[in-house]
């Protein structure tokens, strides 16, 4: 009979979300899952059966959290500049936070293994998908009330994802926040 498991599963996918997210996939070794995730080797491959196997797990955990916090943004209220502007300091904030500063998980892995891989590809431009989405809608809805000026909403919402993508890039290496608030200022001055 087997035995239960004895952890959370759950936590488990937290934990190794945050190894990969330090390390990235190549550089993570099953000893680093093993002491991030206080899990055995025998544990965690008979959960999870391979490191590639936990890795993805691990990206649709975190695209699960943004489209959780997507469909949070889109619910505020607010002009939409604002709720754009919020958005991208938040990144900012995040970043430079972040004594790591590991940046978004998706853009790494798109940037690690994206290009060969092609469940990695598809999960982390879901994840890209997502924001692009919500930015869509906020700008459509600031171009209804007229707060912001006409033109492509699918453009500029990809504009305001390539500023975000440029402050996950930038803030790995900035000295000062000034050098990010300047993206974010121009950006949502362009909308």
């Amino acid at each position: 009979m087997a035995r239960p498991r004895e952890f959370d599963p759950d936590s488990v996918v937290d934990a190794a979300m945050d190894v990969f997210w330090v390390s990235g996939y190549t550089a993570t070794s099953t000893n680093d899952l093993c002491e991030g995730t206080g899990l055995a080797r025998s544990s965690l491959y008979n959960t999870y059966k391979s490191k590639r196997d936990l890795y993805e797990e691990a990206l649709r955990r975190y695209g699960r959290r943004t489209r959780t916090e997507q469909a949070e943004l889109l619910a505020r209220d607010g002009p939409v500049r604002e709720v754009v502007r919020g958005f991208l300091l938040r990144a900012v904030d995040t970043q430079l936070g972040d004594p790591a500063r590991r940046g978004c998980l998706a853009l790494n892995a798109a940037v690690e293994l994206g290009g060969a891989d092609a469940a990695v590809a598809e999960l982390t431009r879901d994840d890209f998908d997502t924001i692009v989405a919500t930015m869509r809608a906020l700008i459509e809805r600031g171009q209804a009330t007229g707060e912001l000026s006409p033109g492509d909403a699918l453009a500029k919402a990809r504009l305001v994802h390539a500023a975000l993508t440029g402050i996950h890039v930038v803030g790995r290496v900035a000295e000062d926040r000034a050098r990010l608030t300047d993206i974010v200022d121009a950006l949502v001055d362009s909308l």
